[in-house]
């Protein structure tokens, strides 16, 4: 599996590609829209900020995959995310916004994992690569106060 540095790396990338091309190159890959997700470090109680994909979309929610490229570990976002789910979300193009990050449930992972997969194969090749399940996250708007 590529090392955190090379995720890192690949995440700065990104992040460049977008500013250089005016978010004309980057926003989306396979179809997928990019996001930009900032959760606070579970550790260090900083704002951490990571580029990802967006498989599929239902309602207002963006629904994320916490895959690491089928790493037998969870990426630090995602365990970022389960000790505190407030979290910030930029869709690329337009403004960042407050969402609420929450795990699929069995039921709805069921029900989403084969779209997503039958879409995107390289998820499923990830899932083979790894004895974990790999979660499916919903990124929704946060409840009325």
């Amino acid at each position: 599996m590529p090392s955190d540095l090379v995720f890192k790396t690949m995440n700065a990338a990104h992040r460049v590609l977008l500013k250089l091309t005016g978010n004309r190159v980057g926003a989306s890959f396979g179809g997928m829209p990019s996001l930009e997700l900032t959760t606070i470090g579970r550790k260090s109680g900083t704002p951490r900020t990571v580029m990802l994909t967006s498989p599929l979309q239902e309602g207002e929610a963006y629904v994320i995959v916490a895959s690491r490229g089928g790493d037998d570990t969870h990426p630090a976002w995602y365990l970022n995310l389960l000790a505190d789910p407030a979290v910030r979300v930029r869709i690329v193009g337009q403004p960042e916004r407050a969402m609420h990050a929450r795990v699929a449930t069995a039921e709805e992972r069921a029900r989403m994992w084969p779209l997503i997969t039958t879409r995107y194969r390289n998820y499923a090749g990830y899932q083979k690569r790894t004895t974990r399940e790999i979660p499916l996250v919903l990124l929704e708007p946060p409840a009325p106060a």
